[in-house]
Parts: structure tokens; C-alpha cells; sequence
């Protein structure tokens, strides 16, 4: 009876599998393209009142868009198999709804409070790239997909169409006309500027030079800085030249943001997407650290929490990496002090991790 009970359990679970909406796609990769791109239609079918408001003009920053959305959950779904991710991914989820989330969430996401003890220098700069690119994604991702648009009538005043819905009207010369005709100008100064200060900071700062490179560190903010330019070139054409050069400025300056956000997901500027993940990560060593800590098996002092200690053992065990020590520990259970004296001992063949004397910069901040 109970063979016959396994068996059946087992053709249910084969059944259910086959019928299961995963087999329908190709891979992870393809469900999520596809799930993706047909909730961008439906917005935007509902957004310009089924199709009937569709400004070509900005197609080209369209086909972009869903280029890099390819790319980026290439790369999630690539990064997101690894053990380790999945571990802090899980985990990060469970604790989602933890009641320091909306300060964490603030604090990475908002105000950058996480840079501040590098110095006002450099939190200034992210502030400002920061939220000068996300306003820009504010403003150009609801008009590129129609979500929403304006409309003129010959009062004057312009009305305001969110989702197919008539939000709001404002006069065409009034503060809010000026702020939704200028935040993208507003957002091309904020970047312009932070962009400036960081590249002083690298050409200046002897060790950040040390550390640089030209194609992984700097293109992404010569990107971001010709884009902001050209966009501002396009309303100085405007507003002094009477339009001249526009259209070729136009082309210009649509094809250095098509070219960005190709290569957005595969650069440096990725933070910038899974920059919200962050939140799990910090929600994960919180929220285990007040469980219970570890103890470095040298030093004594409680460095990391057991559950993360635990895990990272198990990932090492899961790649067939092994740290376990001639001295009966894992390497991953001493603290970082602890483990580059370790390291060094194992080279020198004196036993300096056993020397209790803390590093000069162990506390420093930045």
C-alpha cells in the first residue's frame, strides 16, 4: 500500500509539472522577458486609451528601453543563481516586512545615509547623480511608454493625462508648467555637476587613481555626462537658436541614451538597478546578528553573526571549497583581522594571527 501511495504522489507531481506555466517558456530568461514586455503593453495600451496617443518621436528610446530590460534580467537571473545570492535572497525576502525595513529603506535608497561616513565630499556627489537620474527615469520612462502625456488646448493651459485619466490642468506659463517642462534640464545640471565632483575626486585622489580604470570607471560617467549635455544642448536650441540643430541634436542625443541603457546592465552602472537589494542584505545581518554572534576562534571578539558564519561554510561546501584549518577551525570563522594575520602566518610560518595587536585602520571610516 505505501509503494502504491509513493508511486501515485510521484505521477501527481510529474502530472502537475507538466501542466505547470514554467513549461511554456524556454528558460527563466524567456518567462521573465515575456511576462515583462506584456505588462509594458498593457500599461501602455491603457496609458495612451489603446494606442490612440503614441508619439513616435520616442520610439527610439523605446526599442532601448527594452533592450536594457533584456540585458538586466540577463544579468539578475545570472547573478541570482549563484548559491550565495540565493541564500541572502531568500532569506532577505522572509524578512521583507521587518519594521526597521522603511528606515533601511530610506537610508540606502533615498538619502544615501550609508555614504555619509565617507565624507559630505563624496555623499554629495552620489545625492546628486543619484536623484538626478532617477527623476530623469521619472519623467522620460511614463512618456516613452505613454503612461503619460499633456495635452493643449487654446486656453493656454495644459491638462496633465496620467494612465488615460485627466489628472490635473495648469497654466502653460505657471510654476508647476515650468517644473514639468524643465525637470529633465533640472536633472541633466544634478548629474552634470555630481559627475564633475567625482571625476575630480579620481583624477585628484592619488589612491582612487591607483584604483581606476578607463573603460569600467570612467566611461560610465562620460556617458552620463554627454547625455546630460546633449539634452540641454536640445533646449538651448530651443529656446536661443529657434530651433536650430534640433533634429540633429535629437538624433544625437537619443542615440547616447540608447547606447547607455544597452550597456547599463553590463557595466558598473548595474548598482544603480540592483541597488535595492541592498535593503535584503542589511535586513539579513540585522536581523541574525541579534539572534546570536560569532566568536573569532582567535581573538574572541563577535565579528559576524552564526547564521551568516554558517552560511557562507555552506556555500564554500556547495562550490567544493574547503578553509577547514590545521588548527580545527574554518577560516570563515575568524574575524577579518584575524584571518589576513592567519593568512600571513601560513606564508611566513610564524604565528602572527596568535598577536594581539589590532590593525591601525580597523575602525576607520570610508
Amino acid at each position: 500500500m505505501q509503494a502504491n501511495s509513493t508511486t501515485n504522489t510521484q505521477a501527481e507531481t510529474t502530472k502537475n509539472k507538466k501542466h505547470s506555466v514554467n513549461n511554456a517558456f524556454a528558460s527563466k530568461f524567456a518567462k521573465s522577458m515575456f511576462l515583462t514586455i506584456s505588462g509594458l503593453v498593457i500599461l501602455s495600451f491603457i496609458g495612451t486609451r489603446m494606442f490612440t496617443h503614441v508619439d513616435l518621436n520616442l520610439y527610439g528610446y523605446m526599442v532601448g528601453t527594452l533592450v536594457f530590460i533584456g540585458g538586466f534580467f540577463y544579468r539578475f537571473i545570472a547573478w541570482g543563481e549563484r548559491p550565495p545570492t540565493k541564500i541572502f535572497i531568500k532569506k532577505g525576502l522572509k524578512l521583507l516586512f521587518r519594521k526597521s525595513t522603511p528606515k533601511t529603506s530610506v537610508e540606502h535608497l533615498a538619502t544615501y545615509r550609508f555614504i555619509w561616513n565617507r565624507g559630505i565630499y563624496r555623499w554629495s556627489q552620489h545625492l546628486l547623480i543619484g536623484w538626478g537620474c532617477v527623476l530623469a527615469c521619472f519623467v522620460t520612462f511614463p512618456l516613452v511608454f505613454g503612461w503619460m502625456y499633456f495635452t493643449m488646448g487654446d486656453n493656454g493651459y495644459y491638462t496633465v493625462v496620467g494612465m488615460g485619466i485627466d489628472i490635473m490642468t495648469i497654466k502653460a506659463d505657471g510654476i508647476l508648467g515650468y517644473f514639468f517642462y524643465n525637470a529633465l534640464n533640472i536633472s541633466s545640471f544634478m548629474v552634470i555637476t555630481g559627475v564633475c565632483m567625482v571625476l575630480y575626486r579620481r583624477l585628484k585622489n592619488m589612491q582612487a587613481r591607483a584604483e581606476q580604470t578607463i573603460i569600467y570607471d570612467f566611461l560610465p560617467l562620460y556617458l552620463l555626462l554627454f547625455i546630460s549635455i546633449t539634452g540641454l544642448m536640445l533646449t538651448f536650441s530651443n529656446m536661443f537658436l529657434h530651433g536650430w540643430g534640433h533634429p540633429v541634436m535629437s538624433l544625437i542625443h537619443q542615440f547616447s541614451v540608447i547606447v547607455t541603457l544597452i550597456y547599463l546592465p553590463f557595466g558598473k552602472l548595474a548598482h544603480i538597478p540592483f541597488r535595492p537589494l541592498s535593503v535584503f542584505a542589511r535586513n539579513y545581518r540585522e536581523h541574525y546578528a541579534e539572534q546570536a554572534t560569532k566568536e573569532c576562534k582567535v581573538c574572541g571578539d563577535h565579528f559576524v553573526s552564526v547564521e551568516q558564519s554558517n552560511d557562507v561554510i555552506q556555500v564554500l561546501g556547495v562550490n567544493e571549497i574547503e578553509f577547514n584549518m590545521e588548527d580545527g577551525f574554518n577560516l570563515a570563522e575568524l574575524c577579518l583581522p584575524c584571518r589576513r594575520k592567519y593568512r600571513i602566518a601560513r606564508f611566513s610560518g610564524i604565528a602572527t594571527h596568535f598577536v594581539q595587536v589590532k590593525e591601525a585602520n580597523q575602525n576607520a571610516k570610508g
